[in-house]
């Protein structure tokens, strides 16, 4: 495969590169060449497994022609058509990673997680998922940072904003968008009701700057004073900033940084990945929208996953498939999930 036979060259040249001793002092292009690292990686160790199942093929077929026991010949038969089909499976996830290689890169995305339908659990079960995201993000080694968010009395978010980026983050969380529902007894429950709750969570591609042109005139920027929960504000001077985008009606704001470049930095990444979403829905015709459609209405009925605390359980409900141990995922080991997401057709995506 000539593609893949580039990929190796490629790592190559990579792990040659970050052998270099003089690159200890230029940490970010350490950073990018790891980051470029990390899915290569993933694709050269599919390759490896494949050599693997095929040389398990033909352990069974020696066997086969040493024809010694009928049960362990009809046995290694039956191995042999499973391993090859697992070849084909595995191919079919190189050839993909392969094309999205090309395509993403290590592009950054932008996560919006919003309280939905539990008043205050349901903004304490939104502050929940940012950590988890949070957690698997610093276990890959990728970068997390807040662009914006409204914290509530408790603790929670009733809204938060924030960017990943390293590897192919892309490729792996955009699974995660959609209606995330929760099952437990509140901290603040006193009768020990389970409550149902929901959050939901959009994943955007942070666009190139290739790839969207904003003309200066096109923007409206309005400066405000930065608010803590229950909307009091917490700093003298305006470093808050909104930006609109007069075209399209688009509003975004940031707060969470000290300054304004900052801010207005932070606000323009959020409106630069809302715009290229919304031209992806209108080049594709789509009639709710990607991030509408991810988002949904919040209502309980609209679900992708289901938390259960009292069963200990997990559940995405678009391959019908459940994990036990609700305190390891909520701590970050979303590993097996999103392994299975993308190795899964999921309906809708």
């Amino acid at each position: 495969m000539e593609a893949l036979d580039a990929v190796k060259k490629e790592y190559q040249e990579l792990l040659n590169q970050l052998s270099d001793p003089e690159l200890i002092s230029d940490p970010e292009k350490f950073e990018e060449l790891t980051r470029k690292k990390e899915p290569i990686e993933k694709i050269l160790e599919k390759e490896q497994l494949i050599e693997t199942l095929k040389a398990q093929i033909d352990e069974n077929k020696n066997i086969i022609r040493s024809q010694e026991e009928p049960e362990l010949t009809s046995l290694a038969e039956s191995e042999i058509g499973q391993l090859q089909e697992k070849i084909i499976s595995i191919q079919a996830e190189i050839k993909e990673s392969l094309a999205a290689s090309k395509t993403r890169e290590s592009r950054a995305v932008i996560m919006e997680i919003r309280a939905g339908t539990g008043g205050d659990e349901a903004a304490i079960f939104a502050a929940d998922l940012f950590r988890m995201y949070s957690k698997y993000a610093e276990k890959q080694g990728w970068q997390a940072k807040v662009l914006d968010s409204h914290e509530t009395s408790l603790g929670g978010f009733k809204e938060i904003i924030f960017e990943i980026r390293g590897g192919d983050v892309w490729g792996e969380m955009r699974n995660e968008a959609g209606v995330h529902r929760v099952q437990r007894i509140p901290a603040t429950e006193k009768s020990g009701r389970v409550h149902t709750s929901t959050a939901s969570v959009a994943v955007l591609l942070k666009p190139k700057k290739t790839e969207l042109k904003i003309r200066p005139e096109e923007l409206k920027i309005d400066l405000f004073r930065s608010s803590g929960p229950g909307g009091q504000n917490v700093n003298k001077r305006e470093t808050a900033v909104r930006i609109t985008h007069l075209p399209s009606g688009l509003s975004v704001a940031s707060q969470t940084e000290r300054n304004q470049l900052e801010n207005r930095e932070n606000a323009m990444g959020i409106l630069q990945a809302r715009l290229l979403e919304r031209m992806q829905e209108e080049s594709s015709q789509a009639v709710s929208g990607e991030r509408r459609g991810q988002i949904g209405s919040a209502k309980r009925a609209e679900k992708i996953r289901t938390y259960n605390f009292p069963q200990d359980r997990l559940t995405d409900h678009r391959i019908k498939k459940s994990w036990h141990n609700l305190e390891k995922i909520m701590a970050g080991g979303l590993e097996p999930i999103i392994e299975t997401l993308n190795s899964t057709a999921v309906p809708g995506l």
